[in-house]
């Protein structure tokens, strides 16, 4: 791809090098104060030594429940700093992910009324989320409940070296899968995703959001259509890169890879032929209309 000297969006938060403390015992040292004045007042003496008898009967960390009591805990958490220096060649996925973010904006401000365009947030080993906490682990993903895109660029590295996936285009294709949940948010998509939760088996449940994740699929291949129409970026090998990416994280492709057998009951994304069928159909077509995988027999 010639991303290099393009645009880069500016709806980004770095927070690489920042460790989060969850509501599994962290303590913020900006509540010292606060727990200070509520110690030597007379209900906060009533307070503290119930806590302090919770403590002892359960075994926990008593600055834990103070934490929690003063608006420390939750799933939020709080943050510190740590002296992380990123590679250069990380700074280079930074710049990269900033670049493919920009486009995407420019082409769906373009296609879509009244576009909102998503928050990428990097991260380094943990964060936290409206959407509770997450470690690198998890690989990239989208939170509805503050819009925002998350990933910690060491995903793209193991992109290549475990999946067998590399190449810039692959990790365009990720990114702008998770643009493609943003758009089902504000479409009213994963409003509806909701409702049905709960109300369906687990097995039918499965079957939805295959269809969800499917759906984004194709929504990144629309991107993709529309971005090399404008931009005329994408290079000989680009298309193959995203496709075999695309393969790569296929439902049955990971469980077989995992454990040596496939449940298809249990596939939440689609298979790998779904996958790459999807995101093909979006950049061959550039039609977004094209795309309703709820309203199909064949995925």
């Amino acid at each position: 791809m010639k991303w290099e000297g393009r645009r880069r969006s500016s709806n980004v938060e770095d927070r690489r090098g920042q460790r989060v403390g969850g509501s599994g015992g962290g303590f913020s040292p900006m509540l010292i104060g606060p727990l200070l004045r509520l110690l030597f007042s007379k209900t906060g003496l009533i307070i503290v030594g119930i806590i302090i008898a919770i403590s002892v009967v359960t075994g926990t960390n008593p600055l834990t429940f103070l934490g929690n009591f003063m608006g420390g805990g939750g799933s939020q958490g709080f943050t510190t700093e740590t002296n992380y220096t990123p590679s250069a060649e990380e700074d280079r996925l930074a710049a990269f992910s900033e670049v493919i973010l920009a486009d995407t904006e420019d082409v769906w401000n373009q296609l879509l009324d009244n576009y909102r365009e998503p928050t990428l947030v990097l991260f380094s080993g943990q964060v936290s989320s409206a959407c509770g906490m997450a470690s690198s682990a998890t690989g990239p993903f989208y939170c509805p409940g503050d819009e925002k895109l998350y990933i910690d660029l060491s995903f793209f590295k193991e992109m290549e070296v475990k999946l067998n996936a590399p190449g810039d285009f692959a990790q365009a294709y990720v990114i702008a899968h998770e643009v493609g949940h943003h758009i089902q948010k504000i479409s009213g998509i994963t409003a509806e995703m909701d409702k049905i939760r709960g109300q369906v088996s687990e097995k039918e449940y499965n079957q939805f959001s295959v269809k969800l994740e499917l759906q984004a699929d194709f929504l990144a291949g629309v991107w993709a259509n529309h971005s090399q129409k404008s931009a005329g970026w994408m290079e000989k090998g680009d298309l193959a890169e995203a496709l075999n990416a695309a393969n790569a994280i296929g439902d049955d492709r990971l469980q077989k890879q995992a454990t040596g057998r496939v449940t298809p009951d249990s596939f939440t994304h689609g298979t790998s032929a779904q996958r790459m069928k999807w995101f093909k159909k979006g950049f061959e077509t550039g039609d977004i209309n094209q795309g309703d995988t709820f309203n199909t027999n064949s995925l």
